[in-house]
């Protein structure tokens, strides 16, 4: 059945300013030649004309060609060491060296622009090295094929084929690479499902060659966890990357992506002060390499955060400073800029400025964005957009494409904020079911993201590297301070090992004396001691056999006093003809035979603390059955852990599933409908334990909180929770749902899970 439970908001959240935060990953090319270029020049002088030369001919090519910076002397100069290590090869015949140089010939030309003659190198390069069967080159020259097209699918697929052969060559290091590269290209294109596993992959792939220079893997896979929105992981990954990083020395350009990521991840996580540290640390790093886009970059992205921090000035000042100092042409970098502007007009409600710049990104990304990527962050703004002008029919389009993009990445965080959007909207136009529907649905998704175990897990993390930190500054300190405690601790013990000596000798001689005597003293002592206790044994024996026969008594007597009670109450039934009444004294008889049940296991068991709830369960359901005769139309199913409860519990418990069971029969399955209840009861962690009664059968009816909540049976059931110090439940949709959660008061060894169907 269909059961709604309404609830009243009190308090409207407002919408937050949505913002645009390009991910920035630094691009992977040929890696840089590490061994200084003097070295090389002064080894290719000494070295003979032979295989050797060509190979440190190349290196230093592609040490000039991969050199930071872009400067045509550098191309220059890569493309006359290359010539050199050509024509050498060619007089060797030296094959390998030969395909090499062709291949670097296509990797000069791409840098210089010359597209169509890169292409044609690169393809006869691969041509080349599939003759000569050369897998590992095989592979290089599908990695540049990757630069020529624009086409995913097709970048993807030369990738592929670069992993294989590198598999094939043996080369790990290089195929760990090429996955990372698979991974990345899948991570810009905003499909981090298809990016994570050939991540994970590369990332395993470099441990076995024991790589140390992990920062970039780790910076990737808290990219894709941040667009999957699973913030825990993408936190640990920005931490790990940073601390690597920090481990190899490494402060190039990638240290200042590896804080954008991390700030990233604070930024989603709303810890605003700490994305704020390190996008500082990032645009510091950029600056210092006079980087156009890394700077714009992380200046976009400190602008977003001034924006959520109602700073709109101050992110028209940065976005100024950006165009004065660092000007660009690139028409990606150019909407990134037109977004924000857009953004900061539409919060201060100037909706005229703000439409001129929404223009601009609607021609660019579509009114849909479906073109030009960044298809998240363009949604969400355009939704609260069109919210903002009441333009409804083109935010509840938006609203649903951002909400399906949303759910394809799995990233709970926008979709938790688009639905408070969606609850917004509909409550503006009086849409007030659906507007508690999506704001149930924003509070799910927003406490699957932010509270719980994954609060803890961010926490552990963020304590654990600030913890790491500190503890290496301290075990610096200490380490200076442990050498002066040595050499202090050194001269002492010589001179008082000798003096110790005497005394501990003389003390011992004492000791052994003194000990001498105790002993003698105290065994005369325990003697007599143990003849007390085992007379005082044998009285607490009888005591306890006494105690436990009066409890049985006790026990047995209040079974045969609610059996004596059950019976008179089925006398007076016999002179009524009130079918209330007789409902009535049914009900009570059945609630007394829940609790006789508890005292008969009592007293027929050696155990008088607690009862077997999975043994009572399974009583209580066969007494229930034949007072019903249900046998022909419901089926029971029971899911029972050996759980021991003492009375305290066990009682209010059996009351509980009492009358769960009792509706059930009664009124689920009218005119002998056929159905099933359930019942389950099992451990959910340390002492905590579930019982849940449920039941296929019609449900509750549409006006059950009106008429019905106030009934004897339902606060029976809900005061009995509360007794037990547990949270009681109930749901309707496809029949009838009892959840009852509960601490257990004492602890019991052993526990087993027991199935059965009755």
């Amino acid at each position: 059945m269909n059961f709604n439970l309404l609830f009243s908001v009190k308090n409207c959240v407002s919408i937050a300013c949505t913002v645009l935060l390009f991910l920035f990953v630094i691009a992977n090319g040929t890696a840089q030649s590490k061994e200084d270029p003097s070295v090389l020049k002064k080894k290719i002088t000494a070295a003979k004309n032979d295989d050797q030369k060509v190979e440190l001919l190349l290196a230093l090519s592609n040490y000039y060609l991969t050199k930071q910076g872009e400067f045509k002397t550098d191309l220059d100069s890569a493309n006359v060491i290359n010539a050199e290590a050509k024509n050498l090869s060619l007089h060797l015949d030296y094959k390998l060296g030969k395909g090499k140089a062709i291949l670097l010939d296509a990797q000069i030309f791409r840098e210089k622009g010359d597209s169509k003659n890169a292409l044609k190198k690169t393809n006869e390069a691969l041509a080349y090295f599939q003759k000569n069967n050369m897998a590992e080159q095989q592979a290089e020259s599908y990695s540049e094929l990757t630069n020529y097209t624009p086409e995913l699918e097709q970048k993807a697929k030369y990738k592929e084929l670069a992993v294989q052969f590198f598999k094939k060559s043996g080369s790990k290091e290089k195929q760990a690479t090429a996955l990372k590269e698979l991974g990345e290209l899948y991570s810009s294109n905003e499909n981090p499902e298809k990016a994570d596993p050939y991540l994970q992959e590369s990332l395993a792939l470099y441990k076995t060659t024991k790589f140390k220079e992990l920062q970039g893997i780790y910076n990737l896979l808290s990219e894709v966890n941040t667009q999957k929105g699973n913030y825990p992981d993408a936190l640990k990954y920005a931490l790990l990357a940073e601390k690597t990083a920090l481990a190899v020395h490494d402060n190039s350009l990638q240290l200042s992506s590896i804080y954008n990521h991390g700030a990233l991840v604070y930024y989603y996580l709303r810890q605003n002060d700490k994305a704020e540290e390190y996008w500082y640390k990032a645009l510091e790093i950029a600056k210092y390499y006079k980087d156009t886009e890394y700077v714009r970059t992380i200046a976009e992205n400190l602008c977003s955060l001034l924006i959520r921090q109602k700073k709109q000035e101050d992110a028209l000042t940065l976005i100024k400073e950006m165009q004065v100092h660092f000007p660009t042409t690139n028409i990606e970098r150019l909407m990134v800029e037109n977004y924000l502007l857009f953004n900061i007009y539409r919060i201060q409600k100037n909706n005229t400025k703000a439409a001129l710049y929404y223009k601009k990104l609607a021609d660019y990304y579509g009114e849909n964005a479906e073109r030009n990527g960044n298809r998240i962050a363009v949604l969400r703004s355009f939704s609260a957009y069109h919210l903002q002008v009441k333009n409804f029919d083109a935010f509840y389009r938006t609203i649903k494409l951002l909400d399906e993009a949303a759910t394809a990445t799995g990233n709970n965080l926008i979709r938790s904020e688009s639905y408070l959007t969606w609850f917004k909207a509909d409550s503006s136009r009086g849409d007030y079911l659906n507007a508690i529907k999506h704001y149930q649905l924003y509070k799910s998704l927003s406490d699957s993201v932010f509270k719980g175990e994954k609060s803890k897990q961010i926490s552990s993390l963020q304590i654990e590297f600030e913890s790491e930190k500190k503890d290496k500054n301290i075990d610096l300190l200490k380490q200076q301070a442990k050498l002066q405690e040595i050499q202090i601790h050194n001269d002492q013990i010589v001179r008082y090992v000798f003096i110790g000596s005497v005394i501990v000798l003389t003390l011992f001689i004492l000791l052994l004396y003194n000990r001498f005597r105790l002993k003698k003293k105290t065994n005369e002592q325990l003697e007599i001691k143990r003849q007390k206790i085992n007379e005082q044994n044998e009285l607490n024996k009888k005591m306890l056999l006494e105690k436990e026969w009066l409890l049985k008594e006790i026990h047995h007597r209040v079974k045969n006093n609610l059996q004596i009670v059950i019976s008179l109450l089925n006398t007076q039934s016999a002179y009524l003809d009130n079918e209330d009444a007789l409902m009535a004294i049914q009900n009570s008889q059945h609630r007394m035979h829940a609790m006789s049940l508890i005292h008969q296991k009592l007293y027929q068991s050696d155990n008088l603390a607690n009862i077997d709830m999975s043994w009572y369960i399974y009583e209580l359901i066969n007494y229930m059955k034949e007072c019903f005769d249900t046998d022909k139309n419901i089926k029971f199913v029971l899911d029972t852990e050996k759980v021991y409860l003492d009375v305290a519990q066990a009682v209010p418990l059996g009351l509980i599933i009492n009358e769960a069971i009792n509706n059930a029969i009664k009124y689920a399955f009218p005119l002998d409908r056929k159905g099933e209840v359930a019942i389950l009861l099992k451990n959910i962690g340390e002492n905590n334990y579930q019982l849940l009664i449920a039941d296929n059968g019609v449900g509750l009816p549409e006006n059950f909180e009106d008429t019905e909540r106030d009934s004897l049976g339902m606060n029976l059931m809900i005061g009995l929770s509360d007794q037990i110090d547990g949270t009681f439940d109930m749901k309707s949709h496809n029949g009838l749902k009892i959840n009852i959660t509960f601490t257990r008061n004492t602890e019991f060894e052993g526990s087993a899970e027991d199935s059965e169907i009755i």
